[in-house]
């Protein structure tokens, strides 16, 4: 699981704040891995090229209103990050392509997202994204459990993020 984004950009660090809701309550077998990708593009590769299954959650421009939900998959990924709202989504964009083509690209790619309202320079979420926090980790932990991963209740953290190893 990756949360990607800039938690200084309001909007566009949702899902950076996913992946820390969600590692803040629970623990996830050996296998599975939760990272804050934050906005690290190409770092991220070496951290991705083992994953048979890869789940993003990002914000993403879809052209629906503010706070809509979105979930793509397969060939649909790229093409929704053809239209970047943030600089880190053309880094996004850039490590699914040179993982396919190093032949890292995972079985199976999911981005769950969310329709911003605004990526100025703040550190709160706009109103109509703040409220599809939940809903949203609720939608990732449902993605999980269709692919099995069934993670237990916990109140210690277990997210993984590079830029501070």
């Amino acid at each position: 699981m990756l949360g990607i984004g800039n938690l200084v950009m309001t909007d566009d660090g949702i899902g950076v704040r996913v992946v820390q809701l969600i590692a803040e309550r629970y623990r996830f077998p050996e296998h599975v891995t939760v990272l804050d990708g934050g906005t690290l593009g190409l770092d991220l590769l070496p951290r991705i090229e083992d994953a048979q299954r890869l789940l993003i959650i990002d914000a993403v421009e879809t052209g629906a209103p503010p706070g809509t939900l979105v979930r793509l998959s397969g060939e649909e990924i790229p093409l929704a990050l053809e239209t970047k709202i943030s600089p880190h989504q053309m880094g996004l964009k850039d490590l699914l392509t040179v993982a396919s083509l190093l032949g890292y690209a995972p079985r199976e790619t999911v981005l769950w997202g969310v329709q911003p309202e605004s990526i100025e320079m703040a550190l709160r979420l706009s109103a109509p994204v703040e409220a599809q926090l939940e809903p949203l980790a609720g939608m990732v932990l449902e993605e999980l459990a269709a692919w099995g991963v069934e993670p237990e209740n916990s109140s210690s953290s277990s997210v993984v993020s590079p830029a501070l190893e």
